[in-house]
């Protein structure tokens, strides 16, 4: 057996294997949903950085077992994805809800279809920060303007009564560079998503201000929820049906095994460390995507963006036009248990 073809076999038995014991995966040859066809067997999703995807990549083998026999992941740098996405370069992706907002409100064709998880982001502060209002005055570091780490910290950042464009200064830092200049107090306070809070905490830099793992409000909204281009969405209804359930079947299974579910990405290239996957994996509330309603989600960001001054229009706007609900309600009732 040569070593691409044991690869398969391996990741076509580990989803068979633990599967089995929180969701139905289907199987080419007998499909649960066999009586709808799909438009398209071809979908491409967004390879992003962060370990909290881990379901669109565990969703890989699932599509196949929906009926799609191409499958493939378009690659982006940090916040580039939904470029890709209105680009028509890609066609559904798992993203901040705050970027999609951002995007949305700017005219891309995006559309929104269904809550993943709740959680991932943390702010790390440094020795004169323990709140986020401390952070008053203070030096952030992110990736750049309108990424998800500055989108998120800006709608925090609102949430407290603080204007993110004056009351703050931001620095353009790589990551890496980031942390380095947090452990140094060369920076204030630095946000992240997995594996950097993992990595953050283990190296002992800073200590978090803020978990939206565990933090109200933010653990009562969705952080990442599955979108995509507009018009992919309405040619091809069945087959976003079917990426929705492929991706929240994926979430399952991060509840239900996360250390095999650590082990796989790591397997399969998607990210290096194998304790910080599996650290991550435990801590998002991947269970969740059930609790929660994703308009309250757009509603809640839509706010904090539009206080921010990053988002024009309204939540209820947004909402009316550029989301698609109808496949996540029926799979809440599909996917029971």
């Amino acid at each position: 057996m040569s070593e691409s073809t044991r690869s398969c076999f391996d990741r076509r038995q580990f989803l068979v294997g633990i599967a089995s014991g929180a969701v139905t995966l289907a199987t080419p040859h007998l499909r649960a949903h066999a009586q709808s066809r799909l438009e398209t067997t071809h979908v491409r999703l967004v390879h992003d950085p962060s370990i909290c995807v881990t379901p669109q990549y565990l969703a890989d083998e699932l599509l196949r077992g929906e009926g799609f026999t191409r499958v493939e992941y378009v690659p982006a740098t940090d916040g580039l994805g939904t470029q890709l996405i209105a680009a028509g370069t890609a066609d559904l992706m798992m993203e901040f809800t705050g970027l999609y907002l951002n995007r949305i409100d700017a005219g891309d064709p995006l559309v929104l279809l269904g809550g993943i998880h709740v959680g991932c982001f943390e702010i790390f502060g440094g020795e004169n920060v323990r709140t986020v209002r401390d952070l008053k005055g203070k030096r952030i570091a992110v990736l750049g303007d309108g990424v998800p780490e500055h989108i998120f910290l800006a709608s925090v950042l609102a949430f407290v009564g603080l204007d993110p464009r004056r009351d703050v200064v931001w620095e353009a830092h790589a990551p890496e560079e980031s942390m380095r200049l947090l452990a140094e107090g060369k920076v204030d306070a630095f946000a992240g998503f997995p594996p950097i809070p993992q990595e953050m905490r283990s190296r002992k830099i800073g200590h978090v201000i803020l978990n939206t793992n565990t933090d109200k409000p933010w653990s009562q909204y969705y952080c990442c929820m599955l979108g995509g281009n507009a018009n992919f969405i309405r040619r091809n209804p069945v087959a976003t049906k079917a990426v929705l359930r492929a991706i929240l079947k994926g979430a399952d299974i991060c509840r239900s095994d996360p250390d095999r579910a650590a082990r796989f990405i790591v397997s399969q290239g998607y990210t290096g460390n194998p304790d910080y996957a599996a650290q991550a994996i435990r801590e998002i509330p991947y269970q969740r995507w059930r609790d929660y309603e994703p308009e309250d989600t757009v509603r809640f960001y839509g706010l904090r963006l539009h206080e921010a001054g990053m988002v024009r229009r309204t939540p209820n706007r947004i909402a009316a036009q550029s989301t698609d609900w109808r496949f996540l309600r029926e799979l809440k009732a599909e996917l029971k248990g």
